[in-house]
């Protein structure tokens, strides 16, 4: 347990819900969030969290009666559990979890 007087610096892992150290958070932070999942865009490129993706066909969004168009671009994904979905937020749409076969790595 860290004390304000240790120096450490601890992250919060919203993933888990602990506070880790910077090392621990840079490890899960590499492809597949540290858990050794392969995730990829549509076209085979590996994904990683923090990554920007674009759109490659037009989604209608359930619930928030929009669509997204092709070309969109989505800054800074979160990788999930699940190597074929990505989370992320757009412009006016938060808690957005994509298929990584509608999206294509910048």
């Amino acid at each position: 347990m860290a004390h304000a007087g240790d120096g450490d610096a601890y992250v919060y892992d919203e993933a888990s819900g602990e506070w880790i150290s910077p090392e621990d958070a840079a490890a899960r932070s590499d492809i597949g969030g540290g858990s050794g999942l392969d995730v990829r865009d549509a076209n085979g490129t590996p994904l990683a969290n923090g990554d920007s993706v674009v759109l490659i066909k037009d989604l209608k969004v359930k619930g928030a009666g929009q669509t997204l168009k092709r070309g969109t671009l989505v800054k800074t994904i979160r990788l999930t559990d699940d190597p074929e979905e990505i989370d992320c937020r757009t412009e006016g749409i938060k808690g957005l979890v994509l298929r990584t076969e509608f999206v294509k790595k910048r």
